[in-house]
């Protein structure tokens, strides 16, 4: 039995099939979790999502930004789904969808697997969070996706106020400041005010602000920590974190990191020949 993490698919559906035979995945032995964000950009979203829902037993899933983003515009009347790009229409028109889209909001936004000393996010933890808070917040926002009230939290998900998470955070405000902690998170300063423009590589941060990860007088968390969401990072280890967007979508690889090896392994397949980083960059 083996258990890989994968890195931000994004629709990369080509690549995602190579990297699961170079990994020899066996569904009747091993386990996959994906760090989210598996649409939208690739161009096969539709076939990416069928294939990880057919694997759905042997699979964790932590939700994205795209993910959720997905989601949300799902609940948009056909005629405003019509005008959303080419790759995710077909996703919000297949016949399947409905089932796909149940399937997604089960999802988790954070998973710990307390016996391998796991665990993953799609972007980060709020400095100020241990794991057991980091899990409630988490958990808050799962419940309501996954409930009939789900409708209100995702008619609600944009938006970069607040900036931080709070304790004393209520209702819808309370719910996006941990979607976007969980989901959108690079940079923050000391309070956990998260920098919504930061993509770039650690270095070319405005002042004040730090890697999610390097925080001064962040939380221990006594646990290692696998995420996605930032190509620019790339593949990154240090501080108990290992980061996996290696931007397969851009050109880059798409990785795998085995978790339950004595030391973490890395497996990657390289993007197809005509993925490109677009001018400016992406999220």
């Amino acid at each position: 039995m083996a258990i890989y993490a994968i890195g931000d698919v994004q629709g990369c559906y080509p690549e995602l099939q190579r990297l699961l035979d170079k990994l020899r995945f066996d569904p009747a032995a091993d386990r996959l979790w994906f760090c989210g964000d598996l649409v939208n950009r690739g161009g096969q979203s539709l076939e990416t999502l069928r294939l990880i829902h057919t694997l759905r037993e042997q699979v964790v899933v932590t939700l994205g930004n795209h993910d959720l983003s997905l989601l949300a515009i799902a609940l948009r009347k056909p005629d405003a789904q019509a005008r959303v790009n080419p790759e995710l229409r077909e996703v919000l028109f297949a016949e399947d969808a409905p089932v796909l889209f149940e399937w997604l909001r089960s999802q988790k936004l954070l998973h710990h697997d307390e016996q391998l000393g796991w665990t993953m996010v799609h972007a980060g933890l709020a400095p100020s969070w241990t794991l057991r808070q980091a899990q409630r917040s988490a958990q808050e926002v799962e419940r309501e996706l996954s409930s009939p009230r789900h409708a209100r939290v995702l008619k609600n998900l944009f938006g970069n106020r607040p900036a931080a998470w709070s304790s004393r955070l209520q209702g819808i405000d309370r719910i996006r400041a941990s979607i976007n902690t969980l989901t959108r998170m690079r940079y923050c300063d000391v309070n956990g005010r998260i920098d919504f423009e930061g993509k770039d590589v650690p270095g070319t941060q405005k002042p004040g602000m730090y890697p999610w990860f390097e925080v001064p007088g962040m939380r221990r968390r006594e646990t290692r920590i696998v995420c996605g969401h930032w190509s620019a990072l790339g593949r990154f280890a240090g501080l108990g974190v290992y980061a996996i967007d290696t931007g397969c979508v851009w050109g880059g690889k798409l990785t795998a990191l085995r978790l339950d090896s004595e030391e973490p392994e890395y497996v990657t397949v390289d993007a197809e020949p005509q993925r490109k980083r677009p001018p400016g960059g992406g999220d």
